[in-house]
């Protein structure tokens, strides 16, 4: 499962998930992409279950870049619980993705290839996607 090996502060404020991304949004590795059309919370197993889901369909070949790791903890309290009391223990770890914001990155598959291993991973995961690719004038190599 993804989490950091340690963090500045125990637990965060949830903060807000509106806006676009503006950084991240451009393929920056691979030829293949799969970008975010929706604001979610995702989870370090979902990141995981998609990421296997994509090499599997790659027949572990190419390479893949994740381009978001589960940083904010998320906290949550136990069931049947008054209120009050103070904040909920960490239960887990998320990664805030936002509009535009470019996930997973595959290179060294072919087109066919790529695009079922992003739509296998896109069930995996909680929002709407898209698979977005290089330009062919844009990339010397």
């Amino acid at each position: 499962m993804l989490m950091p090996k340690r963090t500045k502060y125990r637990k965060s404020h949830r903060g807000r998930m509106t806006g676009i991304a503006f950084r991240g949004c451009s393929l920056d590795f691979g030829d293949f992409g799969l970008q975010a059309m929706e604001p979610c919370q995702m989870t370090g197993q979902q990141i995981e279950s998609a990421r296997v889901a994509i090499t599997r369909a790659a027949k572990r070949g190419g390479k893949l870049w994740i381009r978001i790791f589960p940083d904010k903890p998320y906290t949550k309290k136990p069931p049947e619980t008054r209120q009050g009391k103070g904040k909920g223990a960490v239960s887990h770890y998320v990664a805030v993705v936002k509009p535009g914001r470019i996930m997973f990155e595959v290179a060294g598959i072919p087109r066919d290839m790529a695009v079922e291993a992003m739509r296998l991973a896109a069930h995996k995961l909680p929002i709407k996607t898209k698979f977005v690719e290089r330009e062919a004038t844009g990339h010397a190599g």
